[in-house]
């Protein structure tokens, strides 16, 4: 059983969502799709459509990939020390799917909680504010309208 789901994912996604999300792999740095994506809405689990992040907790890191100063969905995160490449980081996964998402950091902007979630954009699908609704995401429509 645990085969057949293996390679159902493995044909719902390319090779590298496949290789971040499942194999805890990595993507390159400056070449992904939402490193400098400006655009305003959610970016939710590529596997379980759990969402993950928002746009307006996203910043310029500059180190090459997604950073985030804290998650929409706390409790859709899950924390793991991990020791490969001779490091000790704090992996993040997405609970709902055990998604490798990316790493955590405690290099990001003081003044927003010192946090900084590294994230790879292959582990991510982003929804636009404008499709909140129409994707089943209402919830979260009202983060992104402006009070007068």
């Amino acid at each position: 059983m645990a085969k057949e789901s293996s390679n159902k994912k493995r044909n719902n996604f390319t090779p590298l969502q496949y290789e971040v999300t499942q194999k805890n792999g990595t993507e390159p740095p400056f070449h992904n799709e939402y490193w400098d994506h400006k655009a305003e809405g959610i970016y939710v689990d590529i596997v379980s459509g759990k969402p993950l992040f928002s746009s307006l907790d996203k910043f310029d890191s500059g180190c090459g990939w997604p950073s985030f100063t804290k998650p929409l969905e706390k409790q859709e995160i899950v924390e793991h020390q991990d020791t490969s490449h001779h490091m000790i980081r704090t992996e993040v996964r997405s609970k709902t799917a055990d998604s490798h998402l990316g790493h955590i950091f405690s290099d990001g902007p003081k003044d927003r909680g010192g946090l900084r979630y590294c994230i790879n954009s292959a582990s991510l699908h982003f929804i636009p504010k404008e499709n909140l609704e129409k994707e089943g995401y209402e919830q979260y429509a009202s983060l992104f309208r402006k009070t007068p």
